[in-house]
């Protein structure tokens, strides 16, 4: 063998074996210099044997809220804005691409929780299905009485899926009425470890500002780098009606039609989705307009039960035919990818016209309105502080 090629060869395995090295160092050191940048995929978690997102940047944000007796105002402000916020948080991007925009939901003085758990419940893991997010909403009720709140931050810490460095925007938004220092667990210090990990805690006082501030709920928002807000919990809704809402509702029946459900649980997803329309519809015309806007938003994932989605994502899930729909398992591939192009069409052009309407909608609330409306509510304090917190971490926002 020739000098030449065994010097080639010998450099080849060393240089292998450096990258080798390098890649594991930068598992367990991501800022050390010598890390390297990971594929757009999932990895283990060395430590922990969990999936590591390292995507693009991602939008995470984990609503932590109060079900004790007195928080019934709260629980129908977070089901009767609960478009309107995912609308603010739709419309984040940064110049590198769109991010991910998760949703994870605890309830904590929750006589459900049971006492061993201190009534903390995780009702949802971080998620980008909104229609699950909203089901768990409508789902809750008030009981118990223990409001620990450094307690329910530490378990969301623990417990979520939060993404590593620092190119993400991962807001907990806590929102209760009692002392903040209840339990054994420090606010100051699971406030700390959130900020350790870029994560930023902002608290919602449900009550007299003053009053907030002497239970310790400004404090926690010191102490987790965050805002503190104070809101009449029970101050109910304000909706603004336009000539524009029927026709986003309809164009919305319109876009409900594009979706083909598929696998065990499609019908069942379709079905949540109808659901979902008719909870937002119950409150008006216009908050079932906020979730119309939210659905042709490209935030609205529904890849995990709709053919047209999940073929965009991946398209060999044609090749698993047990899990297409009945009427579509004796068609060829050929026949069935024609049928996703013409519905894929006709959502692409449904959700122009709904943002298209959506402007002039948004024209016309401002107009109609001088005077901010919901500022001293739940939806209120997420707008204000998310709009601060996503210009510093460099997300812009950007309308459809």
């Amino acid at each position: 063998m020739k000098k030449q090629t065994i010097i080639a060869m010998v450099a080849i395995t060393l240089t292998a074996s450096y990258l080798s090295l390098a890649h594991a160092w930068n598992l367990f050191s991501p800022n050390s210099p010598t890390s390297i940048e990971l594929p757009n995929t999932t990895v283990p978690n060395l430590i922990t044997n969990k999936p590591v997102k390292t995507s693009s940047s991602a939008v995470q944000v984990a609503l932590l809220l109060d079900v004790s007796g007195s928080m019934s105002g709260l629980i129908e402000q977070a089901k009767s804005q609960l478009w309107k916020i995912m609308n603010e948080l739709a419309v984040l991007e940064k110049p590198d691409g769109e991010p991910e925009l998760e949703m994870a939901l605890y309830v904590y003085g929750s006589s459900n929780a049971g006492q061993e758990k201190n009534e903390i419940l995780k009702l949802l893991d971080f998620t980008t299905d909104m229609d699950l997010f909203s089901q768990k909403l409508f789902e809750l009720g008030t009981s118990g009485s223990k409001e620990y709140a450094g307690e329910v931050i530490g378990n969301s810490l623990q417990e979520l899926e939060w993404r590593a460095g620092n190119d993400h925007l991962k807001v907990i938004y806590i929102a209760g009425n009692e002392s903040f220092a209840q339990g054994k667990i420090s606010y100051a210090e699971t406030c700390g470890q959130a900020v350790e990990r870029n994560i930023v805690v902002n608290t919602i006082f449900c009550g007299d500002q003053g009053q907030g501030i002497r239970l310790g709920w400004k404090n926690g928002a010191l102490a987790g780098k965050g805002n503190y807000f104070s809101i009449n919990h029970n101050e109910k809704t304000v909706y603004i009606e336009t000539p524009y809402d029927q026709q986003i509702n309809q164009l919305n029946i319109q876009l409900n039609n594009t979706y083909i459900p598929y696998g065990a649980g499609g019908v069942k997803k379709k079905e949540q989705q109808v659901r979902q329309d008719s909870n937002a519809g119950s409150y008006s015309t216009s908050n079932m307009a906020e979730r119309s806007k939210f659905k042709a938003s490209k935030k609205y994932k529904a890849e995990s039960w709709d053919l047209v989605d999940a073929y965009k994502k991946d398209k060999k899930i044609l090749a698993e035919s047990e899990k297409l729909p009945e009427d579509l398992k004796d068609n060829s591939v050929a026949e069935i990818e024609a049928k996703i192009q013409k519905i894929t069409a006709d959502r692409e052009r449904i959700k122009t016209e709904i943002n298209q309407q959506n402007k002039l909608r948004t024209a016309f609330i401002k107009n109609a309105s001088k005077k901010e409306s919901n500022k001293n509510s739940l939806e209120g304090s997420i707008s204000k502080s998310i709009n601060k917190l996503a210009k510093e971490r460099g997300f812009t926002k950007v309308e459809e």
